[in-house]
């Protein structure tokens, strides 16, 4: 998303890290590159103005100045001015009180306000709290069903709400039905309309009475730019917005929406939508998204993500198979599986630092669809062939491949990269313990020779 703008300000900063003496008049120059970026990426101009002023005002110090890496001085100041335009640290949901508590998610019409909620609600089911989802968009009977439906897939309880019900009635019986099932959360999903208006926030107005929510989020679609800074400050003067879910923040927009909202309507935003799945919703930590534009990447984020997906004690238990040279291809094939709970490749890749700014790795289209076709060749061996891959001659991949709808080129394919995981794994771990080949024995057949 943030692409052009994280290009445009590591070109200025390399400009800088270049010289060899900083002076008043070259800082000035790249400032105005810097605002010139930040206008370009949809920033609000206001916000631009006084970011760009107050990092001048710390830039020109005697400290930066007189400093042996006045360059790296200056990114560290951008750094941390990025990290407090949006926030400064992460903002968690304020779930304290006497259950059931109500999360209000509001927004335009189209802005991702179902799928949010579903997705919000495994976040919370994860965090051990029981969530009871509620459509109160009686509007667009569509919305029901997609929310019943996405109950259906995380084996959560959902209100069942009816188009011929008003939204007040749904939100008192609601609170009810929550306590009845046990739960200890509500994610109401109102209704929303393609603009603001009166008898929108009128509606939510009311909900709100009923509902005394812990929590309103507004869900607002990050690919509108700064009409969705316009659309937070409507809803937050009607409605005291206590934070802000931006979706869609895995697209092509130019990011000024998460770099602006904050400083505009003073709303921190608490959650990012960063794909379709229910498992895409992540914590928005705002110095790591400065880290991420400046192309310092975002490693703490690929580590938790890595927590989620990986069990300790299969990781312990793989270590001990790359030590002792007995990681097989049915082990290949069980960390592919993990690696894909990671999310998307691309995505991986341009949280590691350095690697957002390589031209190769934005030219580069990673196949997620590779993966799918590599488990499938794995799948198609017999146990005997997954747990020693030196018995695959000619025939065997052959089988292999018409089994798995692939070619036997691919097959080698596959094989070249196992063996050559396990050579990279033999020296990180010091050579580890060479396994015995088996001997090759004569295949059996109804001839005496």
């Amino acid at each position: 998303m943030f692409d052009n703008l994280s290009g445009k300000l590591q070109k200025v900063f390399k400009h800088l890290r270049g010289q060899g003496k900083l002076t008043e008049e070259n800082i000035q120059e790249a400032l105005r590159e810097v605002r010139l970026a930040l206008l370009e990426a949809d920033v609000h101009y206001k916000v631009a103005r006084d970011f760009v002023k107050g990092i001048a005002e710390r830039a020109v110090g005697r400290e930066v100045m007189q400093s042996l890496t006045p360059g790296q001085q200056v990114i560290k100041i951008v750094n941390d001015a990025l990290t407090d335009l949006m926030g400064g640290s992460a903002e968690p949901l304020r779930l304290a009180g006497k259950p059931p508590l109500a999360v209000m998610l509001v927004g335009l019409q189209g802005s991702g306000k179902t799928t949010t909620a579903g997705k919000l609600a495994l976040r919370l089911s994860r965090d051990k709290r029981r969530p009871c989802l509620v459509p109160v968009d009686v509007y667009r009977p569509a919305a029901i069903d997609q929310l019943k439906t996405l109950a259906g897939q995380l084996g959560l309880p959902v209100y069942p709400s009816k188009t011929d019900q008003r939204p007040e009635d749904i939100a008192r019986e609601a609170l009810a039905f929550a306590s009845r099932e046990g739960c200890d959360t509500l994610l109401v999903d109102t209704a929303g309309r393609l603009h603001v208006d009166d008898e929108l926030m009128a509606e939510l107005e009311r909900l709100k009475k009923i509902l005394s929510p812990a929590e309103i989020l507004l869900v607002a679609d990050a690919m509108t730019g700064q009409d969705a800074v316009q659309v937070a400050s409507s809803f937050n003067e009607r409605l005291g917005v206590s934070g802000v879910v931006l979706t869609k923040l895995d697209g092509d927009a130019r990011g000024g929406a998460a770099l602006s909202i904050r400083a505009v309507t003073g709303c921190p935003i608490k959650f990012v939508g960063v794909g379709e799945k229910l498992d895409a919703l992540e914590v928005f930590h705002p110095d790591r998204m400065s880290s991420r534009i400046l192309g310092m990447g975002d490693v703490l984020t690929i580590v938790e993500k890595a927590q989620e997906a990986f069990d300790e004690r299969q990781a312990a238990e793989m270590a001990r198979k790359f030590k002792e040279d007995t990681f097989s291809l049915e082990d290949f094939r069980d960390q592919l599986r993990q690696i894909k709970k990671l999310g998307s490749l691309e995505q991986i890749l341009e949280m590691l630092p350095g690697m957002g700014a390589m031209k190769e790795l934005k030219k580069m289209q990673v196949d997620e669809k590779e993966l799918v076709r590599t488990e499938a060749i794995i799948n198609s061996m017999t146990r005997q062939e997954r747990l020693n891959a030196e018995i695959l001659n000619a025939s065997r991949k052959r089988r292999i491949a018409a089994g798995s709808g692939t070619s036997v080129q691919e097959v080698n394919r596959l094989i070249k990269s196992y063996n050559e995981a396990r050579r990279m794994m033999r020296q990180m771990m010091g050579g580890g313990v060479t396994r015995k080949k088996p001997k090759k024995r004569r295949a059996k057949t109804f001839f005496p020779f």
